[in-house]
């Protein structure tokens, strides 16, 4: 995982211009839009809270700020779904394709991926719901417990097998959402274990940076007044460039390992020998 992560460096780098752009576009901009059309969140003061009483508030306003705004969400993450297959598509491609071309491979790759998540999260939904359905009739909540930690780890292994999904659809241009997910699948065998480590790092060091550039918002925040537009602001701008600077060093990442694992594409080879 070592040589992915150096070949992930090695591309942004190679491709630092292309990428801020579209990165810009489609991962900034959507956020720092739903940062004015969503309201925010209102921040408990310091002290407030020690029963719980502010995480209760915070969830309550995450269900109603999806509830009322679920289409702002989901203009977001189609943007960002467009832009991820996009950048893809312009690392690896071997052609070369413009920004348009990439944009054009985006928009028709986000239907197939879509559907293909959509089929894996509907599968591993009705096994965990069997199987807990089963072990609920012997009428022991461990093992009904047990059944959901089962499956829990059941789903986080499947996951990291199809996670290569958006770059069979942005590299080999596979389209069928079942091919998609028995390509990743045979892709990932015997690397599963890694891949988790590999991703569960990188997501360590998102959290971390997350929780301390959070940190800073909130106090900017509360300096600048909650309801103020200077508040939103910030909370836009910042929000959105760690969102974008995430996206693109994901996409470097998931574009390495699919090089690592798929090795070089048939018009690769064919081009060393011309």
């Amino acid at each position: 995982m070592s040589t992915a992560w150096r070949d992930a460096v090695s591309m942004l780098n190679a491709n630092r211009e292309v990428m801020l752009i579209v990165a810009g576009i489609f991962s900034f901009l959507p956020s720092l839009a739903a940062s004015f059309l969503a309201p925010p969140m209102q921040i408990a003061p310091a002290g407030i809270g020690d029963t719980g009483e502010d995480a209760d508030l915070i969830m309550q306003q995450l269900v109603q700020a999806y509830t009322d705004y679920w289409w702002v969400f989901v203009l977001m993450m189609l943007a960002q779904s467009v832009g991820f297959i996009a950048l893809l598509a312009l690392l690896r491609d071997t052609k070369r394709p413009t920004v348009g071309e990439a944009l054009k491979i985006g928009l028709y790759g986000f239907i197939p991926y879509f559907v293909s998540y959509m089929l894996l999260c509907l599968a591993l939904g009705l096994a965990i719901g069997i199987v807990a359905t089963i072990f609920s009739l012997t009428g022991v909540m461990a093992l009904v417990g047990l059944a959901f930690a089962v499956g829990f780890v059941a789903a986080i292994y499947v996951m990291v097998k199809c996670s290569l999904t958006p770059a069979i659809v942005a590299i080999e241009k596979v389209y069928n959402p079942i091919a998609m997910l028995v390509r990743s699948w045979k892709l990932t065998k015997g690397n599963s274990l890694r891949l988790f480590g590999f991703f569960v790092l990188i997501g360590v060091v998102y959290l971390v940076i997350s929780m301390i550039v959070g940190m800073i918002v909130q106090a900017l925040y509360i300096a600048l007044g909650q309801a103020s537009v200077a508040a939103q602001v910030v909370n836009g701008l910042v929000n959105g460039l760690v969102g974008a600077i995430a996206t693109m060093v994901f996409v470097a990442v998931l574009a390495a390992v699919h090089h690592q694992l798929a090795g070089p594409s048939t018009e690769q080879v064919s081009e060393t020998f011309e």
